[in-house]
């Protein structure tokens, strides 16, 4: 069976990329689904691409399995969400080896401390704990992390 395919989003997934993302969040038990996270969502998506996100998303034969936004002169992961039904699947492993392909020197990411499947992973990759500190936008206590090619 044919792995997804990462390529760049289209402007007219925005509203796919929105659930994609709601989805995985949701999965985390961070939050609750709701028509409010959603619309909050959709909202985000045009506007942080407008402020330099390179978006992309996994695409398995018309089905959005997962997103990726990448402030690639910032070299900074910023959001990396699989759908539930596509996790445990080497997924993530292949999105983040795409991120650095994008980012090959150096990468910069934060996780929210709540969520340490994310973040305990994402150590395991070889990403260096930097600080903690509270995301004012969300309200969560966020952990900072660092990967540098060679270290």
């Amino acid at each position: 069976m044919p792995q997804p395919l990462i390529r760049p989003a289209r402007a007219d997934e925005y509203d796919e990329v929105a659930r994609v993302w709601m989805e995985s969040w949701v999965s985390t038990g961070l939050e609750d689904a709701s028509n409010f996270l959603l619309a909050k969502l959709r909202a985000r998506i045009p506007m942080e691409v407008e402020k330099g996100w390179s978006l992309y998303v996994a695409d398995d034969d018309g089905v959005l399995a997962a997103m990726l936004a990448l402030h690639l002169p910032e070299r900074y992961l910023d959001q990396s969400f699989v759908l539930p039904a596509y996790q445990s699947n080497g997924l993530g492993r292949r999105l983040l080896a795409f991120t650095r392909q994008q980012m090959p020197d150096e990468i910069w990411l934060r996780c929210v401390r709540e969520n340490e499947k994310a973040w305990r992973w994402y150590e395991r990759e070889g990403f260096v704990f930097e600080k903690e500190e509270i995301e004012p936008k969300v309200g969560f206590m966020m952990k900072y992390y660092r990967w540098k090619k060679g270290r």
